[in-house]
Formats: structure tokens, C-alpha cells, sequence
């Protein structure tokens, strides 16, 4: 049998630059976070991202759907990877630092797994399942150093981190139902209904015009709305068609790699060894998860394992270092 045609070397480019964007979403989350109410940024967020995928539609000219049903479908697609999941996302982010909340946040494929296990009822394959195992094991450690020192906040925005994944989790296992939109016009019919639910909700929340945010916080805010969510997205559907979905899984931990490494040169935030040891286990219960697939999937495999080396050389505990700080 032919070998598989090896995707070309662009592509794997592409893939770290889709890590940098949703990995550093976390960072410019906290900047927005100084001036701005969760609400208030995951509205934003999801606006300035519609506004900019609508027009990427335009320009491609592709349509949205025009019938009720996969409409429904996207509402509910909607509530589980944006409207429930990034205010939660954005409350917790408040409570944490940005290392925390992107590797906690990046365990999505351990809630998938358990989540189609659940749902299928097979016998899982023994590589995913001492994935999943791993992975809940790094978890527990996370979150059992906060637990040990009694950081109740600490808590709190660990378990919106870690509640954020699992709906990540849910909307990748529904999204397989929703097949007849193009992947750019689902993307978009997402971020429509998300920007109908929560911009009335933060206008009655939080009164956002009655806000004075910094310039810092704006361009924060605009960062993550039109390139680490809008372009990110973009990317993320070009990907699974070259690279494939086991491929394109492998930024989960990536972008937990990215996401903790701003955290510690740009904020200055000094992860304990827990954490630390944490992260490794969170990061290698993913990898054996997404590895752990079909014969005929192997090439994604090694996708995986390549794009993991840098993600684990970028989460170590080392001596501190002197902040960086964003004027």
C-alpha cells in the first residue's frame, strides 16, 4: 500500500502559529481582565470575532445556513465552546494565573475521551485509557498543591478552568453531528449566536458604558477577539483538512506549553513544583490520548509526538527569573 502523502512543511508551521494564538489568549485574557468584567470580555470577544469571520466569508464567499434545524444545532454547539465556556473561562482567569488557567483549560481531550466513553459504551483502547489516567492524575496534582495550602480563590478559578475544558470537550463531541455547513460558515453561525446571548447579558451586568478600560486592556481585548479567536479559528479548519483531526489535537497541549511560557517571562508568575509536575503528567496524558488511535492514523501519531517535544521543554520549574512587565 502507498505510503500516505506527508503534509508539507508549512503546515506544520501553521499549526504552531495556531497554538501561539489560543495559547496566548489566556495572556491577553488577564491584561483585559484589569479593566474589563469577564462578561464584558467574553462578549467582546465573540463579537469582534463574528464581525471578523463574517467578513472572511465575504471575501471567500461562502453562505450560512438557511435552515432552522442546523441553526438549533449551532445554539447548542455555541453554549458548549463559547457562550458557557469562555465566560466561565474568563470568571476563573481572574482567580489564577495564566500558566494555570491554559494548562487546566487544555485538557479538553481527557474529557472527550470520558465523555464518548460514556456515550459509546466500548472498551477503550489501552493507550487512551492510561492517557486519561495520567492526565487526571496531573490534574489532581494542580489542583491538590492549592488544596494543601487552603487558596480557596486559587480553587475556584481552577475548577471554571477545568469546567471550560469539559465544555470544550462536549462541543467537540457534538460538533460531529453538525455536517452540512462548511466548517467557516459553522464557525461563524457559532460566534453569531454567542454575540446574540452574552452582549445583552453584559450590557445588563455590567453596563459596559459606563467602563473606562485603558488602551492596554482594549488592545488586549481586540487581540484576542480578532486574531486568537476569529484567525485562530480560520486556521483551526484548514488544518483539520491537511493535517487531520488527531493532528490538529495536538495543540491542546501546545498551546498549554505557550500559554504557561507567557505566563512566566511576561507576567513574572512562578509556578511550584506541583504545578510543575502537574503540567508534565496533564501534557503527557493528552499526547498518549491523541496517540492512541487506529493503525491507518499513524502518521497523525507521529504528528503528535513531534509537535510534543518543544510543548514539554517549555514547562519546567527552573529559578526565577526576572519579570518582564507589558507597559
Amino acid at each position: 500500500m502507498a505510503e500516505a502523502e506527508k503534509p508539507p512543511i508549512t503546515e506544520f508551521g501553521l499549526l504552531g502559529l495556531l497554538a501561539l494564538l489560543w495559547g496566548s489568549s489566556y495572556y491577553f485574557a488577564k491584561i483585559a481582565l484589569v479593566d474589563l468584567p469577564p462578561m464584558t470580555l467574553a462578549a467582546s470577544r465573540v463579537a469582534i470575532a463574528a464581525v471578523f469571520l463574517l467578513i472572511v466569508m465575504r471575501i471567500v464567499g461562502d453562505k450560512l445556513p438557511r435552515d432552522s434545524r442546523t441553526w438549533r444545532m449551532l445554539f447548542i454547539q455555541a453554549c458548549f465552546n463559547s457562550i458557557l465556556s469562555w465566560s466561565i473561562l474568563a470568571w476563573g482567569q481572574q482567580h489564577i494565573d495564566v500558566a494555570l488557567a491554559s494548562v487546566l483549560n487544555s485538557t479538553s481531550p481527557i474529557f472527550v475521551f470520558f465523555i464518548t466513553l460514556a456515550l459509546v459504551r466500548k472498551a477503550p483502547l489501552g493507550r487512551s485509557l492510561w492517557g486519561a489516567c495520567v492526565g487526571l492524575g496531573g490534574v489532581a496534582l494542580i489542583v491538590g498543591g492549592d488544596l494543601a495550602d487552603g487558596v480557596d480563590a486559587s480553587l475556584a478559578g481552577c475548577a471554571a478552568a477545568l469546567i471550560g475544558a469539559f465544555l470544550y470537550g462536549c462541543a467537540a463531541v457534538y460538533g460531529k453531528r453538525i455536517t452540512g455547513p462548511s466548517p467557516l460558515a459553522t464557525a461563524t453561525g457559532t460566534m453569531l449566536w454567542a454575540t446574540l446571548a452574552l452582549v445583552p447579558v453584559a450590557a445588563l451586568v455590567d453596563a459596559p458604558w459606563r467602563l473606562q478600560p485603558g488602551a492596554e486592556a482594549l488592545y488586549a481585548a481586540t487581540i484576542q477577539g480578532v486574531f486568537c479567536t476569529g484567525a485562530a479559528l480560520v486556521l483551526f479548519f484548514r488544518l483539520q483538512r491537511t493535517l487531520g483531526s488527531m493532528g490538529v489535537a495536538s495543540q491542546a497541549y501546545l498551546r498549554a506549553g505557550v500559554g504557561a511560557l507567557l505566563g512566566i517571562l511576561l507576567l513574572g508568575e512562578q509556578p511550584t513544583w506541583t504545578i510543575g509536575a502537574g503540567v508534565v503528567l496533564a501534557i503527557l496524558g493528552v499526547a498518549l490520548i491523541n496517540s492512541g488511535g487506529k493503525s491507518k492514523e499513524k502518521a497523525s501519531s507521529k504528528t503528535i509526538l513531534m509537535c510534543a517535544r518543544p510543548a514539554l521543554s517549555l514547562i519546567h520549574i527552573s529559578e526565577p527569573t526576572r519579570p518582564l512587565y507589558i507597559s
